[in-house]
């Protein structure tokens, strides 16, 4: 994530303290478009265009929403959908640009997001919501599933519908290592065996490296729940001690890490170091077959465990064009749509959908998916899974490692 994070909660928090209210809610100033039955949102939604913005750091996800998504709701529901790239603090800063300004709409109309910027959106009141009972295909999602319906400890509560599911997995070439870590203790053994043939980014994959190693040390229950400063304090100095102890070894001896995943990604491609990491327990796959990642490649979680977690839609409170989203939001958790977003050459995204649910001809179709090369098993992963953690946790230490490893 980006540095500015912490600055933007300040902005914020003082916001809201001095009460900003420079704009009129939605009802006050438009019908509430979810006081209409279904068909009327779709009829309202036919012929016009909204706004998406979201990251677009990786082509096949690109590819997904240029090459399937647009042109189904073209053709299908008669709307445009316009896409911008950006992510977590830009689209903070966006709606809270507006807001200040006292805009009545917004620019933007659907977003992707989770976790801290979920937090920070509904810190300023920016989402509209509650709104996934409307959603037709919410019948196939449980939103009592502690992966889906909560996001770094909050619940969703209706303002963000789950698009796709992901566990964090590290990736290692087969070629160059023979019998991968388990565990912390044994990774940090490796990585002093193997001087300079390990890193990680300073971003979103690496600080969910970091989380995983953190519960590790002190336990996820013990983090679970809101953000508690002095059990932070504790372990996350744990954290940085083995972190420090490990510096020496790593790629460059640690006087530089990537600022990107890509360019963890393109590390690993090169032969630089041995091990790369996603949020996307079956990217690897989906890598390899992009000519990416050599065919060696193979992906595995520590069992010690890994983060799961969902990523949602949102729709800005401001936005002007709520049905167009909403018949996106209702599309893309279809079976159809999470179908084609699961499969391994396409995207290879987890789906959120809860197969049990399902039409029979659907259970069926996702039980046909291509079995996963170099990716493991879901279900053999799923004993590992742990909750995100609260927002803040995430924040500081990604403050925190540039304050005390990076520094």
């Amino acid at each position: 994530m980006l540095p500015t994070r912490t600055r933007h909660l300040a902005l914020l928090i003082a916001f809201l303290a001095i009460g900003l209210t420079a704009c009129a809610s939605d009802s006050d100033t438009d019908h509430d478009v979810l006081d209409q039955p279904w068909e009327a949102i779709e009829a309202e939604a036919e012929g016009t265009s909204f706004t998406m913005m979201m990251w677009m750091g990786d082509p096949a996800i690109n590819d997904y929403m240029a090459d399937f998504v647009v042109p189904k709701l073209k053709t299908r529901y008669g709307i445009e959908l316009d896409i911008v790239s950006g992510q977590g603090s830009q689209i903070v800063s966006t709606l809270l640009s507006e807001i200040e300004s006292g805009r009545s709409t917004s620019q933007l109309d659907l977003i992707w997001l989770n976790g801290e910027t979920f937090f920070q959106l509904r810190e300023i009141d920016a989402l509209f919501g509650p709104f996934t009972d409307a959603l037709p295909h919410s019948e196939y999602v449980d939103y009592n599933d502690p992966f889906i319906g909560i996001d770094f400890q909050q619940p969703i509560d209706g303002y963000e519908a789950p698009w796709g599911n992901v566990q964090f997995t590290l990736i290692y070439d087969s070629d160059v290592v023979e019998s991968p870590p388990q565990t912390p203790e044994e990774l940090a053994t490796w990585v002093q065996e193997h001087p300079g043939t390990f890193t990680l980014p300073n971003e979103f994959a690496g600080m969910t490296l970091l989380k995983s190693l953190l519960m590790a040390k002190a336990g996820p229950e013990t983090l679970y729940g809101e953000f508690d400063e002095a059990v932070y304090e504790t372990w996350s100095s744990e954290l940085w001690a083995y972190l420090n102890d490990l510096k020496p070894y790593f790629w460059r001896s640690g006087r530089t890490f990537p600022s990107t995943l890509s360019q963890q990604h393109q590390l690993f491609s090169s032969g630089e170091v041995a091990f790369t990491m996603s949020n996307n327990d079956s990217e690897v796959d989906n890598k390899v077959a992009q000519g990416v990642f050599p065919e060696s490649s193979r992906a595995y979680v520590l069992e010690s465990g890994t983060i799961q977690n969902s990523h949602y839609l949102g729709i800005p409170k401001h936005s002007d064009n709520k049905a167009a989203a909403l018949v996106a939001i209702n599309f893309m958790m279809s079976p159809e749509a999470q179908y084609e977003k699961i499969q391994p050459d396409v995207w290879g995204d987890g789906t959120v959908l809860d197969r049990d649910r399902l039409p029979a001809e659907w259970q069926q179709r996702f039980d046909d998916i291509p079995g996963r090369e170099r990716a493991p098993d879901r279900a053999d992963i799923e004993p590992y899974a742990q909750q995100e953690l609260a927002p803040e946790y995430m924040m500081r230490l990604s403050d925190d490692f540039r304050t005390y490893v990076m520094e």
